[in-house]
């Protein structure tokens, strides 16, 4: 199963280092923006999920830097969820600016219950069945 959907941001002064560059842990921020609204294209609602019980942490996340981004470019982040097991959903993701890969990514969550306990996916997860 391959679910993807894309997003543009466009990198923010705040979002910057010293030398004007992204900085690299904003990356990681730009990556839980891509799983949000891929789970809401998909039909889903974080915070209904967590409303009945079901948590997903990251418990995996790689990432590989290719060229930097700058304050100011328009980017589009491409967030693919690859795999779905019983209890974790596996994603990549490819940030680009005007079709350049800049990073590349892919991260693995598990779901846990609110006492952190690994737990399966509820079945009724859109886009997940």
């Amino acid at each position: 199963m391959k679910s993807s959907h894309s997003i543009q941001l466009r990198v923010r002064y705040a979002e910057t280092d010293a030398m004007g560059y992204l900085h690299h842990a904003n990356h990681f921020v730009y990556f839980e923006m891509g799983r949000t609204e891929l789970f809401r294209a998909m039909g889903g609602n974080y915070r209904e999920m967590e409303a009945a019980g079901f948590f997903l942490v990251v418990v995996k996340l790689e990432c590989r830097y290719h060229s930097p981004a700058r304050y100011d470019d328009l980017l589009t982040l491409e967030t693919t969820l690859t795999r779905v097991s019983a209890a974790k959903l596996e994603h990549e993701y490819e940030l680009s600016r005007d079709g350049e890969v800049l990073t590349r990514a892919n991260s693995v969550l598990a779901c846990v219950d609110a006492q952190g306990r690994v737990t399966r996916l509820p079945d009724h997860l859109p886009g997940l069945g």
